[in-house]
């Protein structure tokens, strides 16, 4: 990592302090950092310290006639190889989100033609406030990688997701992002959009439709081809998953939510639809919690609708379908017959078809068919990881050798 650099925007709020844990550690493997300071930053950490512990200039304003002679503000987001916003807070990534450029740091990220990557910290119901939730997803749908935030206590006095990551999970996102591709993979340059996980339909504010998906083999092929060099934006229902190192994920609960996000990250290379995303969801959501009538064993009518079909909406589509479209069938009986038919009827390239009645959902092997217009292809039983790295090579084959890249 040594001669790495990062230009690092540290924002308001009281997580501020954790940015000099964060310099320290990144000073470790050999990585520099220069600092932008916003001004509500500088309420909670001081220019001194973090210059100290970077060995170098902290820059805070956009309109300083010393710092633009030294360093204008469009060479600065511009001399780093990745920017950093931690803590990223609401208001700065609302500015990132719609292109507001009012102060040193939304200028510099603007301006930037480098990787970036946000930390968010903020008090939970700002999180998971409609609007946040937008500028989140829009960043995302720009390239902008965005973590998710810790789930935890506040210094608010509140509880829930919005605490910073701690400084080595950021370290570690940024040490990837450096490490990451630099053209030797086969795929570098290639866009792959991978959904994984089960998707969860609520009924009512505490229960919800879902099935035993654990996302395993979705997360498994998202990491083999970021391995092989692709741009990889995983697309996850609800997982105890860590986020594949290289990866940009992006969080979501419903299918409608799926469904949304897969098409935000088009145009793209490669789709591998491999989420058990839930075929209907109820027709109408309680906004209290169900009661149950004590002992009368009423019977109760569900009334269910369709969820959207996220691999035919993508598999059909006229306008930026991915080059290869892949979909996986989940069947408990007539494997290959079903597999053949949501082969033609989805408007897929390849799909991937496995019996799960057994232990395949939450467990660590499949054993699976690749079904493609030219045949059928059985794979023997072996870990979820091994297929996801076949899966990978096989998906570089169709680009670079073609005549291998088809079941055999």
């Amino acid at each position: 990592m040594d001669g790495k650099r990062i230009l690092l925007i540290v924002g308001g709020g009281i997580a501020a302090y954790k940015s000099l844990e964060l310099i320290r550690l990144l000073a470790k493997d050999g990585i520099g950092a220069r600092v932008i300071l916003t001004k509500a930053g500088a309420e909670f950490v001081t220019p001194l310290s973090l210059a100290a512990l970077s060995g170098d200039k902290v820059y805070q304003e956009l309109f300083s006639l010393t710092d633009e002679a030294e360093m204008g503000h469009i060479e600065l987001s511009r001399s780093a190889d990745l920017v950093v916003v931690s803590p990223a807070t609401a208001d700065l990534m609302a500015k990132a989100a719609n292109g507001l450029a009012n102060d040193l740091a939304s200028t510099a990220l603007l301006a930037t033609d480098k990787p970036v990557l946000m930390a968010p910290a903020m008090n939970v119901r700002m999180w998971s406030h409609a609007a946040t939730k937008r500028n989140v997803a829009q960043l995302r749908a720009d390239g902008v990688t965005v973590m998710e935030p810790d789930v935890g206590p506040m210094a608010c006095g509140e509880f829930g997701p919005g605490r910073l990551p701690e400084p080595e999970a950021i370290a570690k996102q940024i040490r990837a992002m450096l490490s990451g591709p630099t053209g030797i993979g086969p795929l570098e340059g290639f866009r792959a959009v991978i959904t994984a996980g089960p998707t969860r339909e609520p009924l009512d504010p505490v229960r919800f439709i879902s099935n035993h998906s654990s996302g395993k083999q979705g997360y498994a092929i998202a990491e083999a081809l970021a391995r092989l060099g692709a741009d990889v934006r995983l697309v996850t229902g609800p997982t105890q998953l860590p986020i594949p190192d290289g990866v940009t994920a992006i969080r979501v609960e419903t299918a409608v939510e799926m469904n949304d996000a897969a098409k935000s990250q088009l145009p793209a290379d490669i789709f591998v639809g491999v989420a058990a995303v839930a075929d209907w969801r109820p027709a109408t959501r309680a906004q209290g919690k169900l009661k149950l009538k004590g002992g009368t064993e009423e019977k109760v009518a569900l009334q269910l609708v369709e969820n959207p079909d996220i691999l035919k909406s993508i598999g059909t589509r006229k306008k930026d379908r991915p080059r290869l479209v892949i979909g996986f069938a989940a069947e408990t009986n007539d494997v290959e017959k079903h597999a053949k038919g949501k082969l033609t009827r989805k408007g897929a390239d390849w799909v991937i078809a496995n019996d799960v009645s057994g232990d395949v959902m939450g467990g660590t092997d499949n054993e699976v068919l690749l079904v493609s217009k030219a045949g059928t292809e059985r794979w023997p039983r072996m870990a979820k990881a091994e297929v996801a790295l076949k899966l990978a090579d096989r998906i570089a084959a169709h680009f670079f050798d073609p005549e291998s890249s088809a079941a055999e």
